[in-house]
């Protein structure tokens, strides 16, 4: 078990809730800032998150509160707000940073108007002198299944080895192994594309149109995901790890996948619009799609499903017609 040390986590939904108990069973004092002050009375009065994480009790050693200077007495501020969010977060989180902190982003998603990730973001937010280093924690994940103790893997990404060795040390735990990995963009855009494939694929279920096509999405949006991120200068192999890969299988077929959630009632004939009214948590995809075909355009790279993914979204394009195009393209090499 790592040295206990004072951590913060900022942002109190199903995630950051089930990392903030987790750390809390490591040993560390938790300071979990939540947006919500209704919510965050609530959870000092009950010792639960009921609305995001029902029937996980809070341990003693989390604190939760509203009051953003509360993480000035922490050395490493774990940032789980969904990425179009991140930005005004850190503006108001900034000045009650303590110098040298250690940050981890472990939202999954990029911003639209800047086409950054959540680590850009932070380095650009964050004046060197309050920042250590930048790490990324992603993986196949789901936050219900980490707070009831299933085996579950993940990695801790940046080019600081050290920084990135300290993450492991502060998370990893029998029921959750941690690795590291130093392609910090490469981790990054696999977290957010995947949740872009899962969209696609929840539309495929949606539609019936069975097992092997979704197969086909998982596969050739993974070939899209490695492609992108190449040309940002990620690393292949990044794409085939638990970032990737993993966290692909995860979201395009698991039940508790928001992403694929909302899809999945998409292809069934919903409307984006009246799926969003419903929804308590943020489906990062839904956001996220758009930045991943403007990074495709930025980049020079054809994504297919991506594009085909906005048009539903965006354009009002429908389902069936969005198949038909990824169906009637010219036909080529895989390896193309």
């Amino acid at each position: 078990m790592a040295v206990a040390e004072p951590i913060a986590v900022v942002g109190a939904g199903s995630w950051g809730t089930t990392l903030a108990i987790h750390l809390a069973e490591q040993g560390h004092p938790v300071t979990l800032w939540v947006r919500e002050p209704d919510l965050a009375e609530e959870m000092v009065r009950v010792r639960e998150n009921r609305l995001f994480l029902s029937g996980f009790p809070l341990p003693e050693a989390v604190s939760p509160t509203n009051d953003i200077s509360d993480v000035s007495s922490a050395s490493t501020v774990l940032s789980v707000v969904p990425s179009f969010g991140v930005r005004a977060v850190l503006r108001i989180l900034e000045p009650h940073l303590a110098p040298s902190t250690l940050l981890i982003t472990a939202s999954k998603g990029i911003e639209q108007e800047s086409l950054q990730t959540v680590s850009e973001i932070m380095a650009e937010e964050v004046p060197p002198e309050k920042r250590r280093a930048v790490v990324a924690l992603s993986g196949p994940s789901f936050a219900k299944d980490v707070a009831r103790k299933l085996p579950t893997a993940v990695v801790a990404a940046s080019p600081d080895a050290e920084a990135a060795q300290a993450v492991q040390a502060l998370l990893n735990a029998p029921s959750f192994r941690v690795y590291t990995n130093p392609d910090l963009i490469g981790v990054e855009l696999a977290g957010a594309y995947k949740n872009v494939v899962a969209l696609a694929c929840g539309v495929c279920d949606g539609l019936e149109l069975g097992l092997s096509a979704r197969s086909a999405l998982i596969t050739r949006g993974l070939a899209e995901m490695t492609r992108l991120g190449v040309a940002m200068g990620g690393e292949a192999q990044t794409f085939a790890g638990l970032a990737g890969l993993g966290d692909m299988v995860l979201t395009c077929t698991g039940d508790l996948s928001r992403n694929r959630s909302v899809g999945l009632k998409i292809g069934q004939g919903m409307s984006l619009e009246s799926i969003l009214k419903e929804t308590e948590e943020v489906a990062e995809g839904v956001w996220t799609t758009p930045a991943i075909v403007a990074l495709g355009q930025k980049y020079g790279v054809e994504l297919p499903i991506a594009e085909q993914a906005k048009a539903i979204l965006y354009r009002d394009k429908t389902p069936a017609v969005a198949v038909e195009k990824l169906m009637g393209r010219e036909p080529r090499a895989e390896t193309d």
